[in-house]
């Protein structure tokens, strides 16, 4: 006899891979300062945030001079600031495509330590990519779909309504039609069901990722939201 074993399933809807980044250069200044009896903690940085080209990932670049910030608490800077990267201030998606310059900053001989910058980058974080006008960006994909002729017209709509923007149609052997555009992964989710209930099941498609691309402000206002209420 073979004992069965049940697994719950936990099921919830797709999840769109959203990025956020910033649109112009922001430098802020952050000191964090604690005293609660015996040793304190104190650190000062100045951090200029630069959007960089997409693609770029994020960087870290310390421009300090003269040791106003001593070498050995910049790590702790550079820590602060690649931990708040995964979680940004907008809707809480990874930060992609910035760099961070630590610029300036000062330091007390006792009570100043790795931590205490490493805090201070995490404070300037928040500060700093608020004052940067940050965006959210979407997944965009290159979708190709192929369809008889007579159904061109409904799958033109559909991808329009999409937020789809048309680069090309072409003819393949057969008699089909293909229609290259751009689409926005969010509003991919159930295309196979919709597009064979509008062709009779006679079209295909493929979908491949592009380019991240701004997402529409009412959009990112919904997101930012739904954030707000998980962190209530």
């Amino acid at each position: 006899m073979v004992d069965a074993a049940f697994v719950e399933a936990n099921v919830r809807a797709p999840q769109v891979n959203y990025r956020e980044s910033i649109s112009r250069v922001a430098e802020t200044r952050y000191v964090h300062k604690k005293q609660s009896g015996g040793q304190g903690q104190f650190a000062d940085i100045t951090v200029r945030f630069e959007p960089m080209e997409p693609g770029c990932g994020c960087e870290f670049k310390s421009e300090i001079k003269g040791g106003a910030v001593p070498r050995e608490y910049v790590p702790g800077v550079m820590k602060g600031l690649e931990e708040c990267m995964s979680n940004g201030v907008l809707a809480g998606f990874p930060v992609v495509d910035v760099r961070a310059v630590l610029v300036d900053g000062s330091y007390h001989d006792v009570d100043s330590s790795v931590l205490a910058f490493q805090l201070a980058a995490r404070g300037a974080f928040q500060e700093g990519i608020k004052k940067a006008a940050p965006k959210m960006l979407e997944p965009i994909m290159k979708v190709e779909v192929f369809t008889p002729e007579e159904h061109l017209g409904d799958v033109i709509g559909d991808l329009n309504s999409s937020r789809g923007q048309i680069n090309s149609f072409n003819d393949k052997p057969g008699g089909l039609k293909v229609v290259d555009e751009l689409v926005p992964l969010a509003e991919m989710f159930q295309y196979v069901s919709t597009l064979r209930g509008m062709t009779k099941g006679r079209a295909s498609y493929t979908m491949q990722l592009a380019k991240f691309d701004v997402v529409p402000q009412h959009i990112q206002n919904q997101l930012a939201a739904k954030e707000e209420e998980v962190a209530a």
